[in-house]
């Protein structure tokens, strides 16, 4: 396994807030380019479907690639993968920052997505290798907070980039942090060679990637051409039947990308459906009231972003409340408080009139924000409390792939529900009377699968209380 150098108390706080930052810019790319679509389709003279593609690219490879990115951090350690995926994340702004066409857009935003599925695990696994027994619970609810608030924030920074700069600063502003954070990590973090050789399982990784990818282009096609259309459809019983096939294999390779013992474990069962559910109502909430905000109420890029500023600082302070229920009632009793404010956000803004303006939607969000945060910590904390150091990057793969699928999940669920609402809503403030009635489904429907989640949570996770260690005050 790979062991990382423990640096002192005060520079290994400071190493999670560096880790954090570069989590922080791999999750705002998920949100940060919805609201410069417009500009950068008007700039560059691309149709619907290639605008799809901008932000298409960068999901599917993000998705498709975390289970090989995390073997990969076990194998080669944390840190190396880590400090590679940076290089291609930023390398891959500067292109997608100073594009002239389309083609050159989607093929740094496809690299991105790369560097990001390196990023991602490795940086967790890091935190997970760095710190250990309470101190672990409370690094891992900072950084839960910072992947919660991440999507929220990036609608801020994507509206105000784009209406007080130009929208190739969503992508321009990553450089100076993946410079700042690849000049810092070798610093804070001592290089470690593995303490043995491992291979790299290259079917079972092709597979994988494979079975994610189908499975979320399947979902993304699903939000635009429906359900039971072919173009949905098919791509998603491929990516059953490529799952189904990469199992079996699994079972028969000697040293495998995924151990299925890690699958059966109650800790990545519950973790991973709590992550499944939550990203995928916070992130469909973001895409929805995004464009409700934007071409129903008529709000600007920046207008729209400023409304979701207190809503990433309730999830912040949700994330460091849940950190502290955490080890005052446990995983599951945290899980269902959130998912019950998450369900009456969700209520508060299917049931806003349809005529209401921002602040109408304003406190359903803030809400439904608050319930978010505590379940992303409870499904980060829950999920990587206990792994070893040598399975933390598969399992740091696992739950961050459970994100990516959970938010592709939720934008096709809302997508087809208020199908029609989008349609009517091309222009900011026409139809708004039409159009609300599909958004009030969308968000029903997401106050009901908070709700069940509420109910199963008790079953899937622990009750145990999980000892929260002290931090700095800098960190809380």
């Amino acid at each position: 396994m790979p062991v990382e150098a423990r640096p002192g108390e005060s520079r290994t706080w400071w190493t999670l807030v560096v880790l954090c930052l570069a989590q922080f810019m791999v999750i705002l790319d998920i949100t940060v380019v919805n609201v410069a679509l417009p500009s950068i389709g008007a700039e560059l003279g691309l149709s619907p479907a290639s605008l799809t593609w901008v932000v298409t690219a960068y999901t599917l490879c993000f998705g498709g690639l975390l289970l090989l990115g995390g073997r990969l951090a076990d194998t080669y350690g944390p840190r190396n993968t880590f400090l590679v995926g940076l290089v291609v994340f930023t390398v891959a702004s500067v292109a997608s920052g100073l594009a002239s066409d389309g083609a050159t857009l989607i093929a740094g935003r496809t690299a991105q997505g790369v560097g990001a599925a390196l990023i991602s695990p490795a940086a967790l696994a890091l935190v997970t290798t760095i710190f250990d027994g309470p101190r672990r619970h409370r690094a891992l609810g900072v950084w839960a907070a910072v992947a919660a608030a991440g999507g929220a924030v990036g609608v801020l920074i994507g509206g105000a980039l784009t209406e007080l700069a130009s929208w190739r600063w969503t992508f321009l502003v990553n450089v100076p942090v993946g410079l700042a954070v690849g000049v810092l990590v070798p610093m804070l973090v001592a290089a470690a060679r593995p303490a043995h050789s491992r291979r790299i399982d290259l079917p079972g990784a092709v597979l994988a990637t494979l079975a994610t990818g189908l499975l979320s282009y399947g979902l993304i096609r699903a939000g635009t051409a429906g359900w039971l259309s072919l173009d949905s459809g098919l791509p998603l019983l491929a990516g059953l039947v490529v799952a189904a096939v990469f199992l079996v294999v699994e079972r028969n390779t000697r040293d495998p990308l995924v151990p299925l013992g890690l699958l059966t474990r109650r800790s990545l069962i519950g973790g991973q459906l709590t992550m499944l559910v939550a990203s995928g109502f916070m992130l469909s909430t973001f895409f929805l009231t995004s464009l409700v905000l934007q071409r129903v109420i008529g709000l600007s890029a920046l207008g729209t972003g400023l409304v979701f500023l207190p809503v990433g600082l309730v999830t912040l302070a949700s994330t460091h409340i849940a950190v502290q229920a955490l080890g005052r009632v446990g995983p599951a009793v945290t899980a269902t408080a959130g998912f019950t404010l998450a369900a009456a956000g969700g209520v508060l803004m299917a049931f806003t009139p349809a005529n209401d303006r921002w602040y109408g939607l304003l406190p359903g969000m803030l809400v439904l924000a608050a319930g978010a945060g505590a379940c992303f910590v409870t499904a980060t904390t829950a999920t990587m409390a206990t792994v070893e150091p040598e399975r933390a990057g598969v399992m740091s793969g696992l739950l961050t792939t459970g994100h990516e699928l959970g938010a592709s999940l939720g934008v096709a669920a809302v997508s087809a529900l208020a199908a029609a609402g989008i349609g009517l809503s091309t222009q900011p403030g026409v139809a708004a009377s039409a159009a609300m009635p599909g958004f009030d489904r969308a968000y029903l429907t997401l106050a009901v699968a908070a709700a069940v989640m509420a109910l199963v949570a008790p079953w899937v996770l622990s009750r145990d209380k999980l000892p929260i260690g002290d931090a700095p005050a800098f960190i809380h």
